[in-house]
Protein backbone atom coordinates (compact mmCIF):
# COMPACT_ATOMS: atom_id res chain seq x y z
CA UNK A 1 0.00 0.00 0.00
CA UNK A 2 1.29 3.46 -0.93
CA UNK A 3 0.90 6.06 1.79
CA UNK A 4 0.75 9.66 0.64
CA UNK A 5 2.70 12.04 2.84
CA UNK A 6 0.58 15.00 3.91
CA UNK A 7 2.02 18.28 2.61
CA UNK A 8 2.41 21.25 4.92
CA UNK A 9 0.27 24.32 4.40
CA UNK A 10 3.37 26.41 3.71
CA UNK A 11 4.49 24.08 0.90
CA UNK A 12 1.01 24.33 -0.66
CA UNK A 13 1.14 28.12 -0.35
CA UNK A 14 4.56 28.23 -2.04
CA UNK A 15 3.30 26.11 -4.93
CA UNK A 16 0.20 28.31 -5.24
CA UNK A 17 2.33 31.47 -5.29
CA UNK A 18 4.47 30.09 -8.13
CA UNK A 19 1.34 29.28 -10.12
CA UNK A 20 -0.10 32.74 -9.51
CA UNK A 21 3.14 34.15 -10.94
CA UNK A 22 2.66 32.03 -14.06
CA UNK A 23 -0.94 33.27 -14.35
CA UNK A 24 0.14 36.91 -14.04
CA UNK A 25 2.83 36.41 -16.70
CA UNK A 26 0.32 34.72 -19.00
CA UNK A 27 -2.20 37.54 -18.52
CA UNK A 28 0.47 40.10 -19.39
CA UNK A 29 1.52 38.12 -22.48
CA UNK A 30 -2.01 38.29 -23.91
CA UNK A 31 -2.39 41.99 -23.19
CA UNK A 32 -4.35 41.82 -19.95
CA UNK A 33 -3.66 43.93 -16.90
CA UNK A 34 -4.36 42.61 -13.40
CA UNK A 35 -4.66 44.10 -9.96
CA UNK A 36 -5.26 42.14 -6.79
CA UNK A 37 -8.69 41.81 -5.28
CA UNK A 38 -8.80 39.43 -2.32
CA UNK A 39 -5.46 37.67 -2.02
CA UNK A 40 -5.91 36.84 1.66
CA UNK A 41 -9.02 37.30 3.71
CA UNK A 42 -10.24 36.51 7.20
CA UNK A 43 -13.93 37.20 6.58
CA UNK A 44 -16.40 37.67 3.77
CA UNK A 45 -16.13 34.29 2.06
CA UNK A 46 -17.73 30.89 2.60
CA UNK A 47 -16.79 29.03 5.78
CA UNK A 48 -14.06 26.85 4.25
CA UNK A 49 -12.73 29.39 1.74
CA UNK A 50 -9.24 28.83 0.41
CA UNK A 51 -8.74 32.59 0.83
CA UNK A 52 -8.46 31.96 4.57
CA UNK A 53 -5.50 29.65 3.97
CA UNK A 54 -3.78 31.82 1.35
CA UNK A 55 -4.64 29.35 -1.39
CA UNK A 56 -6.97 31.59 -3.42
CA UNK A 57 -6.81 34.95 -5.11
CA UNK A 58 -9.32 37.22 -6.81
CA UNK A 59 -8.05 39.47 -9.58
CA UNK A 60 -9.41 42.63 -11.16
CA UNK A 61 -9.03 42.38 -14.93
CA UNK A 62 -8.28 45.25 -17.31
CA UNK A 63 -8.18 45.08 -21.10
CA UNK A 64 -7.00 48.20 -22.91
CA UNK A 65 -7.45 50.07 -19.63
CA UNK A 66 -11.11 49.03 -19.29
CA UNK A 67 -12.21 47.18 -16.15
CA UNK A 68 -13.76 43.87 -17.16
CA UNK A 69 -16.38 42.31 -14.88
CA UNK A 70 -18.02 39.42 -16.74
CA UNK A 71 -17.01 35.84 -15.97
CA UNK A 72 -16.57 35.27 -19.70
CA UNK A 73 -13.94 38.03 -19.77
CA UNK A 74 -11.78 35.87 -17.49
CA UNK A 75 -12.18 32.63 -19.45
CA UNK A 76 -8.73 32.66 -21.13
CA UNK A 77 -7.16 33.05 -17.69
CA UNK A 78 -9.42 30.39 -16.22
CA UNK A 79 -8.47 27.88 -18.89
CA UNK A 80 -4.79 28.63 -18.39
CA UNK A 81 -5.15 28.28 -14.61
CA UNK A 82 -6.85 24.91 -14.93
CA UNK A 83 -4.05 23.72 -17.21
CA UNK A 84 -1.58 24.15 -14.32
CA UNK A 85 -2.87 21.05 -12.54
CA UNK A 86 -5.89 19.15 -11.30
CA UNK A 87 -5.85 21.02 -7.99
CA UNK A 88 -6.31 24.39 -9.74
CA UNK A 89 -9.91 25.61 -9.76
CA UNK A 90 -11.31 28.57 -11.62
CA UNK A 91 -14.35 30.29 -10.12
CA UNK A 92 -15.97 30.56 -13.54
CA UNK A 93 -16.99 26.91 -13.15
CA UNK A 94 -18.69 27.37 -9.77
CA UNK A 95 -22.44 26.91 -9.41
CA UNK A 96 -22.58 30.66 -8.84
CA UNK A 97 -19.80 31.74 -11.23
CA UNK A 98 -17.03 33.89 -9.77
CA UNK A 99 -14.85 34.52 -12.82
CA UNK A 100 -12.15 36.50 -11.03
CA UNK A 101 -11.41 33.68 -8.54
CA UNK A 102 -8.45 31.31 -8.83
CA UNK A 103 -7.69 28.72 -6.16
CA UNK A 104 -5.63 25.63 -5.48
CA UNK A 105 -7.22 22.81 -3.54
CA UNK A 106 -5.69 19.99 -1.60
Amino acid sequence: MIVKKKRSLSSKQMEFTKKVGLLINYATSIGYGLTFGDAFATTGHCKKSFHYRRLAVDFNLFVDGKYMTKTSDYEPLGLFWESLGSSCSWGGRFKNPDGNHFSQGE
